[in-house]
């Protein structure tokens, strides 16, 4: 799909976590063919200095770093290496975040008294320290980075921060309890972080995705030939536009948001859904 919006970030300085992924890292690629220097955090050092080659063989600047999000040393040595590579940080984009297959439940409710298919589980089979790090990653993760990553911002008066949301956070998806919390409070947050930063000069505002196909999502969603499993179905039914989305689609809300364009919007919440959240289901 041809994409038409243009934004200048030349000589700017953009960080994504979580870079590595599908969403994340077309976002640093959208970054990049804007003109930043990007440096790609992840987990696994292969799949940033992957993401890192590719916007280098696009003829962009990228370096790739591994990064826990939860980790302040590893942040703040992250942190280092990217100031002097590239100078400080103008662009914060925190698009680390995942699951946790026990932290999910197998059936959408919950009734003791109907029968429930052998293996089936509910809110009370959740694993608790599963719960508990899907929540560290998408949460902590998103407010430790910030803590880490924006102290330059604030100092030199300007930069934007981009959490990324989710569907699941204004209205709760059946089976994933402690994503859908998680998510809810990073956009919580972003309002939080908003409001507290915004005498410095540095915004920060959040993208709530819909349904993007994605290494984690990809089963969940897809048949092994492609067509849409029980559960896709029902995403793509209550989606007004009637598909799921492409991951460049994010792109024109992120340009937006990191452009000067967008220079007295701060504590906002994008919803690129194609309708999901506008629709009630009748």
């Amino acid at each position: 799909m041809k994409r038409s919006l243009s934004v200048d970030l030349s000589g700017k300085t953009a960080v994504v976590t979580g870079g590595g992924g599908v969403l994340g890292g077309e976002m640093a690629k959208a970054l990049a063919g804007a003109g930043a220097s990007l440096a790609i955090l992840n987990r696994r050092l292969e799949k940033s200095e992957s993401m890192a080659a590719a916007i280098r063989d696009a003829g962009g600047s990228a370096l790739g770093l591994s990064c826990d999000v939860l980790d302040v040393s590893n942040l703040e040595s992250a942190l280092t290496t990217i100031e002097a590579e590239f100078g400080p940080i103008d662009v914060l984009v925190n698009a680390a975040g995942g699951n946790h297959p026990k932290g999910t439940a197998s059936l959408e409710q919950y009734d003791p008294k109907a029968d429930v298919p052998e293996g089936a589980t509910n809110f009370y089979d959740l694993d608790k320290e599963a719960v508990g790090s899907v929540f560290d990653l998408n949460f902590f993760g998103t407010f430790t980075a910030c803590q880490v990553l924006t102290r330059s911002m604030v100092e030199r008066g300007e930069g934007v921060v981009i959490n990324i949301s989710s569907a699941a956070a204004p209205k709760p998806l059946t089976k994933v309890a402690g994503y859908s919390a998680a998510k809810a409070a990073v956009e919580n947050f972003t309002r939080w972080l908003a409001t507290h930063l915004a005498p410095s000069g540095v915004r920060v505002n959040a993208i709530t995705p819909g349904f993007f196909l994605t290494e984690q999502n990809r089963t969940l969603l897809t048949n092994e030939d492609g067509t849409p499993t029980e559960r896709g179905q029902k995403i793509v039914s209550n989606t007004p536009m009637g598909r799921l989305g492409s991951p460049d689609e994010l792109n024109g809300a992120l340009l937006w948001l990191v452009s000067d364009d967008a220079s007295f919007v701060t504590g906002a919440v994008i919803d690129v859904d194609g309708g999901f959240s506008a629709f009630s289901g009748v």
